[in-house]
């Protein structure tokens, strides 16, 4: 199966190698990159063009004028890019372990996203790991990642690799199976029946709300958080406004409310979005009547 992967990026060249590399060495090797930049300066560019060079991946950079955050946006743009039927979305600070798209593809369903899982390590520990690191898979060594400063945790055995464990930590999860801009992914067909992310959203929730459309249009959340996992890098979050999230609540509250599948506001412009984060509510989206799952 050919799969396309969907990741942000935004001014982190370095990191953005690295997860580049990490999909280098994935045990998966039918899919495609989607690099959707929201605005990164030249530098970025050069290491999309050096990584396609020295790995022969198939990356496609979309990139879009840079006007604050606006993760939806590119990731609208990037979907409309995409060549393949079923979609992996991840971040561009999170590494991949190998058996990544394994999973994804393995455990791929019909009406069904599914929800993976990630091992956030420091920073200093995120700009000590080489390219050589992730080439020799030591980056999802629980033991080697304490070695170099990353405080134990259980989440560490989301690296196990004994995929029974994984699907009996995953069955005691009690997690919900949320939608994770880090690591989740479904059939295309979904993502256009939703209309695609809520461009009116910036920081703060657009994800868990695209899943929650996913959810009342009928497509449940499958938890694979100890099987399919990355090695999410640290840095700084400066574009985390409180006016935002809060105004991406208001959102939230109205898709779950009013069970709302599809955006007016997402990858088909059927409005344009115009946020003002000094109003309570947002002007209301379509109604879950107009869309069902077929």
């Amino acid at each position: 199966m050919h799969v396309s992967v969907i990741f942000t990026t935004y001014n982190q060249p370095k990191w953005l190698e690295k997860v580049l590399w990490g999909f280098a060495v994935q045990r998966h090797r039918n899919f495609e990159i989607i690099v959707a930049d929201d605005g990164s300066g030249p530098e970025t560019r050069a290491t999309v063009d050096q990584i396609r060079q020295e790995t022969g991946m198939h990356i496609n950079h979309i990139w879009h004028a840079d006007n604050g955050f606006q993760k939806s946006l590119i990731l609208n743009k990037a979907i409309a890019a995409t060549q393949y039927d079923y979609l992996v979305f991840t971040d561009g600070d999170c590494i991949p372990a190998p058996d990544f798209l394994e999973w994804h593809v393995k455990l791929a369903q019909k009406s069904r996203f599914l929800s993976g899982g990630y091992v956030k390590i420091p920073l200093a520990v995120s700009q000590i790991i080489t390219r050589e690191d992730i080439l020799a898979n030591r980056i999802t060594n629980a033991n080697w990642l304490i070695k170099h400063g990353t405080p134990y945790s259980l989440k560490l055995l989301k690296f196990t690799p004994n995929s029974v464990i994984g699907l009996i930590l995953d069955k005691l999860s009690t997690t919900r199976a949320t939608w994770n801009g880090h690591n989740a992914s479904t059939w295309k067909e979904h993502i256009l029946a939703v209309n695609g992310f809520d461009e009116r959203m910036q920081y703060g929730g657009q994800d868990r709300e695209f899943g929650e459309r996913l959810h009342n249009l009928g497509v449940r959340g499958k938890r694979i958080r100890h099987r399919a996992a990355c090695v999410h890098l640290d840095h700084p979050r400066d574009y985390a406004k409180p006016e935002s999230i809060a105004y991406n609540r208001a959102i939230r509250a109205e898709t779950r409310t009013k069970e709302i599948i599809r955006t007016a506001y997402g990858i088909v412009k059927e409005k344009q979005p115009v946020p003002d984060y000094t109003h309570p509510m947002p002007t209301p989206l379509i109604p879950k009547t107009t869309y069902q799952l077929r």
